[in-house]
């Protein structure tokens, strides 16, 4: 008798023409996702090893979205326009819109855990007159995201770097933009080494790398609460900021909002790996919910501690210019020592290194699921996979294209806001639109339940997968999401400070409206005759 764990459940149904067939959901009794199955059903073929399972799945998007470790570094424009109210209560507010949008997200990978994610869920949600175009226009501003968040993740290790050496050597090293572009290139090298291992390599690494995460938050946490002078709650909680010269008090706190909003960009990196990841119909979903949760209740609690312990504002803000990061001088004020600080900073630095491994990791899956699809120029290069089953070239054409964004930095001195602001419109633009679609199919009824799966999905065969909000309750959360994304958009293109000069200005408008003129004229021009959405491979 076969064990309980290979029982396949079969559900007969019957074709128009009266026909009986008999269909095989990818589900098991004993719980368990048949991946490959599942995948064809998409019409894509199994090429890539599922290494992950959902411990180390957890630990990549963890380390990725570098939470409690990206509130330290994004909190300097939330503190600039904000201040410490700005911070906390534009946290919990980002926070809370980023479960909404990363659980509409679980419903979506849920039903089609592919690679391609976004772009793939707009082809099988959109209408069919638009659903081409739709998913070109979000294949490229996903695909963009990811390679900003490439080029964020390398600036703020190199500037982290820097910053350690200014407070190390007592400002005796004066940093310079060249200096920072040459460090981006060499650090981001590390994580193409690792993501050109295997992935049960990689997945063995993140899994160290959570404990790490977890066990570096109180390192650092412990001994800046114990030994800094606090502020009082009146302080952390009703005292806002305005250097930015803004009109109104409410305009400079909106200004700062996206920044904050960029330490809880990178959970859905397990939705890249999907195809990597074993039962990821269940195991994506969850990771995506447990990462926003987890993650989010450290860096909350370190925007607390981080606030209760700036005791001098003055010296945090000069050190942004100075240091990069205020958190620099928080740690060496609360410590008392500078030795203590640039060991409390060592481990914020080597978690951020870490988490480009994630980071380099999805941006070459999403990079190579385009091209997989065809909808890249030199797509058939693109695609290639060594014979360990990795995207290579795609990893390779991910540091080439953080060499030359990471240029940007030599004409903006707000380079980090910028290239934040870029990774956040890229990414919302796509999350507005799934989100928007999801709420369009499921107020309307064309998603219909799991277990009536059939053997293809697609526009016209729409399956809820194993992973589901319940109603009304899935209705309301996906206009929360729709609504935070519009808000977070928004916000994203504003700069920092007013009258606004070429060095202030948040450039990541012209990046991003580059991309959206080139793919649309690419696509006029060429890729309409070719770029028909996800290819059915078989």
């Amino acid at each position: 008798m076969p064990s309980k764990s290979h029982i396949e459940l079969h559900v007969t149904t019957s074709h128009p023409n009266g026909a009986a067939n008999t269909l095989k959901p990818p589900y098991t009794i004993g719980g368990s996702i048949n991946d490959d199955e599942q995948l064809q059903r998409l019409g894509k073929r199994p090429l890539l090893n599922r290494g992950f399972g959902f411990m180390s799945i957890l630990g990549f998007s963890c380390s990725a979205l570098l939470s409690w470790e990206g509130i330290l570094v994004t909190s300097i424009t939330g503190l600039l326009n904000g201040g410490p109210a700005g911070v906390i209560w534009g946290f919990l507010i980002n926070w809370v819109g980023f479960i909404s949008v990363y659980m509409a997200l679980g419903e979506l990978a849920s039903m089609a855990p592919t690679a391609g994610g976004q772009y793939h869920w707009v082809a099988m949600m959109a209408p069919e007159s638009c659903s081409t175009f739709l998913t070109y226009m979000t294949a490229w501003m996903t695909t963009l995201a990811w390679q900003a968040l490439a080029v964020s993740v390398g600036y703020i290790i190199a500037t982290m770097l820097q910053g350690i050496i200014v407070l190390s050597t007592n400002s005796s090293y004066v940093p310079e933009a060249w200096h920072t572009v040459l460090l981006i290139w060499g650090t981001m090298l590390f994580a193409v080494l690792v993501n050109s291992t295997t992935s049960r390599a990689i997945a063995k690494f993140e899994g160290l790398i959570l404990i790490l995460h977890l066990a570096g938050f109180f390192g650092v946490l412990i001994p800046m609460v114990y030994f800094a002078p606090h502020n009082n709650a009146e302080f952390v909680f009703t005292t806002f900021f305005n250097y930015g010269g803004w009109s109104t008090q409410g305009l400079s706190f909106f200004v700062g909002f996206p920044g904050i909003a960029g330490s809880l960009l990178g959970a859905d990196c397990a939705v890249h790996m999907s195809e990597e990841i074993q039962s990821a119909a269940l195991v994506v979903p969850r990771a995506l919910l447990f990462t926003i949760l987890i993650n989010g209740s450290l860096a909350f609690a370190m925007a607390l501690a981080l606030m209760f312990c700036l005791s001098d504002v003055e010296a945090a803000v000069n050190a942004a210019e100075t240091m990069y990061y205020p958190f620099l001088q928080i740690f060496s004020s609360s410590v008392k020592s500078t030795t203590g600080a640039c060991v409390m900073a060592c481990v914020v630095f080597v978690m951020a290194i870490a988490s480009s491994v994630g980071v380099y990791a999805s941006a070459s899956r999403m990079l190579w699921s385009f091209s997989r699809d065809k909808g890249l120029p030199f797509h058939s290069h693109l695609v290639k996979l060594t014979r360990n089953s990795l995207p290579v070239n795609a990893i390779l054409t991910t540091l080439a294209t953080t060499m030359l964004l990471s240029l940007i930095v030599l004409g903006s001195t707000i380079a980090l806001n910028a290239l934040l602001s870029l990774a956040i419109a890229a990414l919302f633009s796509s999350y507005l639109l799934v989100c928007g679609l999801l709420l369009w199919r499921r107020t309307t009824g064309a998603l219909r339940p799991y277990y009536a799966a059939s053997d293809v999905i697609n526009s016209e065969n729409l399956f809820w997968g194993p992973w589901k909000l319940p109603e009304p309750f899935g209705i309301v959360n996906n206009v929360i999401a729709c609504l935070y994304s519009v808000l977070l958009l928004f916000w994203s293109f504003w700069p920092q400070i007013t009258p606004t000069t070429p060095e202030d200005a948040n450039w990541s408008v012209l990046v991003w409206g580059a991309v959206v003129i080139f793919s649309v004229v690419w696509y006029v021009v060429r890729a309409r005759h070719y770029f028909k959405g996800p290819i059915k491979e078989v």
